[in-house]
């Protein structure tokens, strides 16, 4: 499942999932922050500005863009790099939304088996034969439906990666900031980087063993060493 890499405690997923709202455009329009940039694009507040507005436009793309820009400009601001990574990973949830609606009409496209007959049957043979019984419509709508699903699928896997450099920039700058592993761990994940995610749980753990949350990143740790098929003798002493 897209983005089912767990939940954790409420305090850090709430933290994760906030979207690190900072600034405000000052009521500043879109359309002149855009030519601001264009005249002075070494100007790095403008960039942030222009992506405060994009994002109170649900712009998640273009912020994203104006993000990249400020913090190119401004590369140890911590707070331009947690919009950022939050930024791609709205995309990522975006994406997933995006995927499963496309795979859900492909489903609606195809053709029922619900009361299909006997495979050993004579019938059942032409039921099951790929070049029979086609429905020229619904054949056509699955295969629309299908390349949506890959497009989104690629938008997806794109994001999340995204979104895992900008946390391991972050995490790079906040060494000791757990939330930040936390966050690290869960972008990888869902990036399907098992070994950074193992290596931002275990850091969490290093950093804060008997953090209340600590429970809830141990959890986290099993579950993603069972997706990368780590047994639990190989990693009994992590």
């Amino acid at each position: 499942m897209l983005l089912g890499v767990g939940s954790g405690s409420s305090g850090l997923t709430d933290a994760f999932q906030s979207a690190f709202n900072f600034g405000s455009s000052g009521g500043t329009s879109i359309g002149k922050l855009e030519n601001k940039v264009g005249k002075h694009p070494q100007d790095a507040t403008a960039w942030r500005d222009l992506a405060t507005a994009y994002e109170q436009k649900h712009r998640t793309q273009d912020a994203v863009t104006a993000l990249e820009r400020y913090t190119a400009l401004r590369p140890k601001d911590t707070d331009g790099f947690s919009e950022l990574a939050s930024q791609y990973t709205a995309l990522a949830r975006t994406a997933a939304t995006d995927y499963q609606s496309a795979q859900n009409d492909a489903t609606l496209a195809s053709p029922t088996t619900a009361f299909a007959p006997p495979s050993t049957t004579v019938f059942g043979k032409i039921y099951a034969d790929p070049k029979a019984l086609q429905d020229p419509i619904g054949q056509m709508l699955q295969t629309q439906a299908s390349a949506k699903a890959q497009t989104a699928l690629t938008s997806y896997q794109s994001a999340s990666k995204q979104a895992e450099a900008t946390f391991q920039k972050l995490a790079a700058l906040t060494p000791t900031d757990v939330t930040v592993q936390y966050q690290l761990g869960q972008a990888a994940q869902a990036a399907s980087d098992f070994p950074t995610a193992i290596a931002a749980y275990r850091r969490f753990l290093k950093l804060a063993p008997t953090d209340v949350d600590a429970p809830s990143v141990r959890q986290l740790l099993k579950q993603v060493r069972a997706q990368a098929g780590i047994t639990a003798t190989t990693s009994a002493t992590g």
